[in-house]
This record gives structure tokens, sequence and C-alpha cells, in this order.
């Protein structure tokens, strides 16, 4: 018998998390047996990794004030609540798992606590044979939160009091966890850097470029701006440069964004509309242009495909990442970032002509986040000693010991 992983993955605006945590649940099921608790909706299409046993809970998500809400009508969120907590628990003790990966919390998903923490216990109740306890993050954390300081202490005591180890998702040489969580007492859990976490093996890029322009938002909750701006922008470039634009709304974009968007499909020449495609970064291989906002995956998929790309990163909410992550990488020459405020359709059509002939510099990403997960995993479940790798890759400023 292998031995078990429980991964638990929320997802509540986009599906960046559950794209992320379902490539990370694929690598690891080539060594363990591995359970996904998956909270949030799951897209039509989108494929769930062969090997990997999900169990659904109840969907929860966020409403457009960030007010959390229940995804299946038949369910108050009251009900649906209580069903995911003793859902959560009765997986727990049937696959009794040696590791339990928990995405993003306790440095987010606080609302999601009351169910997260009673998990937690029950693991720490087993004493010498409990399972490790480990948070599994993304590059940057949001700073955007009403009183920060109490947010970061909050997390790092219950860091400090139940995880065993915290997995950041990126190379340290780009983003580091002390940039993002500085908490004033000290973090007393190792912290490890994967690499970037990048589904699949991509094609090499292609020597010639297709006359066409990809458009995305990731999920699409809020890309309605950026649509109708690029349906606008479309006709001055269709003009003017012939380009081609494919606009990909995303699962999330609401039905009253989605339905003026296929009327403008239908009455315009070389513009296409699709809900989602199978692989966005295949489709990037061979585009002309890219504009998009800078979520973790597309800001991958622009990376491995050199693509120009023009961001107009996501600042909804107050999340704050997003922003983060493009200043980034504009500074390193991998792209060109559109403030907010000057999007419609003609500003955005003459971007997009400057960005035809913007050559994006290579960046040089540690892109092995998979495989280096499964490796410290095995390390950890085998008994090996990490201190000295731990000393090596742990956040500093503060952070550790």
């Amino acid at each position: 018998m292998r031995d078990a992983i429980l991964f638990y993955c929320q997802h509540v605006l986009g599906m960046g998390h559950l794209v992320r945590s379902m490539a990370l649940a694929r690598a690891l099921a080539d060594r363990f047996r591995v359970v996904f608790l998956n909270g949030g909706r799951v897209p039509r299409g989108l494929p769930r990794p062969a090997g990997v046993e999900f169990v659904d809970l109840p969907p929860l998500g966020f409403d457009a004030m960030e007010q959390l809400v229940s995804h299946d009508s038949r369910r108050p969120l009251e009900h649906a609540q209580r069903e995911r907590r003793e859902t959560i628990l009765r997986t727990f003790h049937r696959v009794q798992p040696r590791a339990v990966v928990v995405e993003l919390f306790p440095f987010g998903r606080r609302q999601f606590a009351e169910e997260l923490l009673p998990l937690f216990d029950e693991a720490r109740a087993a004493g010498a044979h409990r399972p490790l306890l480990v948070s599994s993050l993304r590059d940057i954390l949001t700073t955007g939160h009403r009183d920060q300081v109490g947010h970061d202490e909050r997390a790092c005591t219950l860091a400090n009091r139940y995880l065993d180890a915290i997995l950041v998702h990126a190379d340290p040489h780009f983003a580091r966890l002390e940039d993002s969580f500085r908490p004033e007492q000290d973090l007393r859990v190792p912290v490890f850097y994967t690499g970037f976490v990048v589904p699949g093996t991509a094609r090499p890029v292609g020597p010639r470029r297709t006359r066409r322009l990809i458009v995305s938002a990731g999920g699409g909750l809020a890309g309605g701006p950026l649509f109708r701006a690029a349906v606008e922008a479309h006709a001055i470039l269709w003009r003017r440069e012939r380009l081609r634009t494919t606009v990909v709304a995303g699962p999330f974009l609401p039905e009253a964004d989605w339905r003026p968007l296929r009327r403008a499909a239908r009455e315009v020449a070389g513009l296409e509309l699709r809900r989602s495609v199978p692989n966005l970064g295949e489709r990037l291989l061979d585009a002309a242009a890219s504009v998009s906002q800078c979520g973790y995956n597309t800001a991958l998929d622009i990376v491995c495909a050199r693509v120009p790309a023009l961001v107009m990163p996501c600042s909804e909410l107050g999340r704050d990442e997003q922003w983060v992550r493009a200043r980034r990488l504009e500074r390193l020459g991998a792209v060109r970032v559109l403030e907010p405020e000057r999007l419609d359709g003609p500003t955005l059509a003459a971007e997009v002509r400057e960005l035809l002939g913007f050559r994006p510099s290579p960046v040089a990403l540690d892109l092995g986040g998979a495989p280096r997960t499964v490796a410290l995993l095995d390390e950890m479940l085998g008994g090996t000693r990490l201190g000295a790798a731990a000393d090596e890759q742990r956040v500093g400023g503060g952070l550790g010991p």
C-alpha cells in the first residue's frame, strides 16, 4: 500500500488555485495515494488528473462583495458548512493519511478555519503516528487586508502551532515569502521553495507566429471590462492590422457579460469567442500577442511561451498579488503593463499595436515545482532529516527561528 496524502484545495474567485493544486496532485499520484478534497466549483471540461481520488465538498465561494456563499442551491450556507466539516473529518479517518497538504491556509482562507482547524486538531490528536501538516503556497500572498499586521500575526501563530513545513511554489530569486508575509513574531516552521508549478510539459515555441491576439482573464469572474474593451479594440486592429482576436472568456464570466460578447462575436469579422480552451499555454506558443490579467498560471504561460504580452493585473476586492507579479515581470523585460484606469478600446488597440513590435526578454525561472514537491514530501515521510535543506531555503529577515 502506498502512503496516502490528503490534499485540500478551496478556490473562491478564479481557478488558479485549483489548476496549480491539480497539477501537484497529478505529480504526487505517481508516488502516493492522493485523495483530493475539492471545496469549489469545477469548471465543465477541466480534466481531473488520473489516479487521484476526488472528494467534492458542497461548493462554496465568494460573491462580488467577498461574502461567503453556497454554490449549491439545494444547500443553504450553514448546511453546506456543517456537511463539509463532517465530510472532511470522515475522509481523514477513512484515508488515514501520512500527510495532509492544505492549499493557502492559514496564510489565507480564514473564512474556512471552522472546517480546517478541526482537521488540524484531529491530526495532532493522533500522537506519535500523526500525519505531517503542510501548507502549500503560491509565489506571492495577498497583502491588501484591512488589518494586515493582525492577519499576518494570526497566520504565524497558527502556522507555528500546527504546521510541520511550508512549501512555497516559486523561484526564490523571483519571490520570497517574506516579501508578502511580515509578522512581528518569528515563524518557526521550515520553509521550502519548490520552484514554480507548471501543468504538463509544453512543446517548444514554434518558429512562426500566427496573426492572432489571445485575450484572457483566468476564470473570467472579473474579466468583463477587459473583454468589452478587447471587442472594441478588435474592430480597429482588424481594420489596420488584419489581426484576428480570440477571446477566452473563462468559465466563471457572469452571463450578463457573456451574452453581449456572444452577440458581438457573431457580428464582427476576425473575432472568435471561446468560453475556455483545453490549454491556454499551447495557444500562446503560436500567438502574435497576448492580453490578459496576471495570475500565477497565466504569468507562467506567458513566460514559457515567450509571447509578446500586455498584462492588466486584477485588483478586485483589494487583492494586490497580481500587481506585484506584473511589475516584477515588467522589470525583467518579460511583459508590458496596462493600468486599469487607462482601459478602453482605442487605448487597448494602440497598446496592442506597440506590443506587436515588442520582443520579450527570456526569463530563467525554476519551473520544477511539481517534481520537487513530490521529492520533498517523499523525504519528509521517509524520515530523512530536512534541517540542512530547510536552512538553505528558509525565509530570512526575522521570519526564521
